[in-house]
């Protein structure tokens, strides 16, 4: 079963990069995601990427996000958070592009569960986003998300992960983007895990390939109550 697995997860990643892209280069995200318990229920995360044009080149954006998460209970945790994001739209192959800076409200709600050996991740998202586009041009735009996402264990330190999340605008246009991603991940202890992945972000007309490179990092800020 795990062979298969992995037989799909390659044969998924060869039929993607086989696809006609929105772009001659193939592109890279370099992430990091961080949840940092500070009591029973409460959480902040913290999060950073580096997103580029190119493998290792050509840099595209700048997100970093946190938030404070409420965990109702092992399988539901909300989170009000804020995002800034920094994207450089000069890219060659898109003139006419400008740079841009967005500070970024978002709500969210995760409810996870199990089926057999899969874990099941659902996680709904609403954004307010006010964006700057320069030259004293700014927008207010508001949006919706949904991902669902799979994670399958191979071994006690190797697994799969995959997901879809669709973007829906709350103004012109309705269709925001649709991300699909696939992974193989190691976890190196409970706090520290590793994937390597590949991303295909779809807009209409238009497709990008990113690979992902995502670092997740746990760490537990509660005082620890020593030993009498």
């Amino acid at each position: 079963m795990k062979k298969v697995l992995v037989g799909i997860f390659l044969i998924s990643i060869t039929q993607a990069f086989s696809q006609n892209t929105g772009e001659d280069e193939l592109g890279a995200w370099y992430m990091y995601f961080g949840t940092n318990k500070v009591s029973d229920k409460l959480s902040i995360h913290s999060e950073a990427q580096f997103r580029f044009y190119e493998t290792f080149g050509n840099f595209n954006q700048l997100l970093l996000r946190t938030g404070l998460n409420y965990h109702i209970s092992d399988k539901a945790i909300a989170t009000l958070g804020y995002g800034y994001i920094g994207t450089d739209g000069t890219f060659e192959e898109f003139p006419g592009e400008e740079d841009s800076k967005e500070h970024r409200i978002f709500q969210q709600f995760i409810l996870k569960n199990k089926v057999g050996k899969f874990a099941f991740e659902h996680r709904y998202r609403i954004e307010q986003r006010f964006i700057d586009f320069g030259n004293n041009i700014n927008d207010t735009q508001h949006r919706g998300r949904y991902r669902i996402q799979i994670t399958y264990p191979l071994d006690d330190k190797w697994f799969l992960n995959a997901y879809d999340e669709v973007f829906i605008n709350f103004q012109e246009p309705i269709f925001g983007q649709n991300r699909l991603y696939f992974a193989l991940g190691r976890k190196f202890n409970n706090d520290v895990q590793l994937q390597l992945g590949y991303l295909k972000n779809h807009f209409t007309g238009r497709n990008f390939d990113r690979l992902q490179l995502g670092l997740i990092f746990n760490t537990d800020l509660r005082k620890k109550t020593s030993p009498q």
